[in-house]
């Protein structure tokens, strides 16, 4: 059975490529790529920070169970929802100005959060806030493929971006822990505002602008029924777990997102200008390399997810202490990161893809056995093999992805790759946590042996997807091709 095409049989863009500003030299580009996995840092940061103040922000404000939730899950459901719109703004306006935009408006709503006195403006803060990372994450990808041409330097890049991706999250409730502790919830909000102020500064300097060398009106229906699917997606994730995934609600968003988002495909196919080269999805491996990072995502946020709870509220360790067990993920996932492209170079994207996966669901195997009594071994152990896991296969899988999407069409091609992760763990988080949440229906409150009967039926679900994750990425992305430049970005001529 023929395996999948390689990428240097691709369709040909029909789009113009624009020529790399020759005053960019490599030390500037470096210095580009280092300001944007900043801001991508502090993205992921922003993601978990906020889980460690809620005892805190609850005692102060005494916003209900479900004001609460929305507090946290507000950002990541306007981030998944307007990350597709927010990566073609960027071709359209340019990316670096889509870039500073969506800082600035981050920070201006972490600032609002931060003053905040009530429940209903903490949620309007945190929504403004995943509107602007949905506006400045999708240049952050497209600004390394724009400023690195050479194959190699864009590999280690793309390396790095993808560390950095998964680093910034693990270390939201290390940062958290150790600023609630001591100034209060409000520094969760607090800590944006210097920070971005940093990184602009330094993305005036550093950052080149780029868009797409032909200007072509803006899918504005298909921006909105991007917009509008997945938020309708994303909310339906964010509320089953407390309303049931068979409630009327939550078929009723599953089914009006399903019909949006169809409707953006069709749109799609039929605009002379569409938002997103559908033509990409057909037949190769950027769908595959897409749905292999939403599993991986999937499994791996699910799973920090698990860890923190266990990790509090079986063996009683403070936010702080908890976050600090979380610290060796990250050296997992940097590992992995580095040795991801490398593995990718000798034997394709299908061994450190799939190899990547496996490793993720024997972590979750380790998952599962945690007793109340187990030790930090265990956990490390878990760590080790699920960060090792999820670094071999995200830089690799996105290569795939960005190899595929014409340079023109950078900013849509990283908001696909960011869309795709940011549904996977916000599922990922629902779902694992919804069967947790099953095993406990009847046991007695902080029952350690409940908990990990439950947690032992997350891990199985969550170990079932890491496989078939496995084995799709197996099954369609590249193998070892006759040339050794098989995973360049053929798009992108250096």
């Amino acid at each position: 059975m023929p395996g999948p095409k390689p990428l240097s049989e691709s369709p040909p863009s029909t789009e113009s490529t624009p020529s790399l500003d020759r005053t960019t030299t490599p030390r500037r580009a470096w210095a580009a790529v280092a300001v944007v996995c900043a801001a991508l840092f502090l993205l992921g940061l922003d993601f978990t920070v906020l889980n460690v103040a809620v005892p805190g922000l609850r005692a102060d404000l005494g916003p209900t169970l479900a004001e609460t939730q929305w507090i946290v899950d507000g950002y990541a459901l306007a981030l998944g929802g307007c990350v597709l719109a927010g990566g073609a703004l960027g071709d359209r306006y340019g990316r670096r100005r889509a870039f500073l935009t969506g800082l600035a408006l981050c920070g201006v709503a972490s600032a609002a959060g931060a003053l905040g006195t009530g429940p209903a403006q903490l949620v309007a803060a945190r929504c403004g806030m995943g509107l602007g990372a949905a506006l400045f994450m999708p240049a952050t990808l497209s600004t390394v493929v724009h400023v690195l041409r050479e194959p190699a330097a864009r590999k280690r890049a793309i390396g790095i971006w993808a560390a950095v991706a998964g680093v910034g999250a693990v270390f939201g409730p290390v940062a958290g822990g150790l600023l609630v502790d001591r100034y209060g919830w409000q520094s969760a909000f607090w800590l944006n505002v210097p920070v971005i102020a940093a990184i602009g500064v330094a993305a005036l300097i550093a950052v080149p602008e780029s868009r797409a060398p032909e200007v072509r009106p803006l899918d504005r229906p298909g921006a909105l029924l991007s917009c509008a699917g997945l938020l309708a997606l994303v909310w339906g994730v964010i509320e089953a777990p407390g309303r049931g995934w068979t409630s009327a609600a939550v078929l009723l968003a599953f089914t009006l997102g399903a019909l949006l988002l169809a409707a953006f495909v069709r749109r799609q196919l039929g605009c002379p200008a569409p938002m997103v080269p559908v033509r990409l999805l057909r037949g190769g491996p950027v769908w595959p390399a897409t749905v292999s990072l939403a599993l991986m995502s999937f499994a791996m946020f699910g799973a920090m997810f698990l860890l923190t709870l266990y990790l509090q509220q079986v063996r009683g360790l403070s936010a702080w202490q908890a976050g600090l067990r979380m610290v060796p993920l990250s050296l997992g996932l940097a590992t992995g990161a580095l040795l991801g492209p490398l593995v990718a170079r000798q034997s394709g994207a299908r061994v450190p893809s799939a190899g990547g996966l496996l490793l993720i669901a024997a972590g979750f195997v380790q998952l599962g056995g945690l007793a109340a009594g187990s030790g930090d071994g265990p956990v490390l152990l878990f760590e080790g093999l699920s960060g090792l896991g999820a670094g071999l296969l995200a830089p690799v899988a996105t290569e795939v992805v960005m190899s595929a999407v014409p340079v023109a069409a950078a900013g849509v091609g990283s908001a696909l790759n960011d869309a795709t992760r940011q549904v996977g763990s916000t599922l990922g988080v629902a779902v694992l946590g919804s069967v947790l949440a099953t095993s406990l229906t009847g046991a007695a409150p902080g029952d350690p042996a409940a908990f990990t009967d439950g947690l032992a039926a997350a891990a199985v679900v969550g170990g079932a997807v890491a496989v078939l994750g496995a084995v799709l990425a197996w099954a369609r992305l590249p193998g070892r091709q006759p040339s050794a430049t098989a995973l360049d970005l053929t798009n992108h001529p250096s």
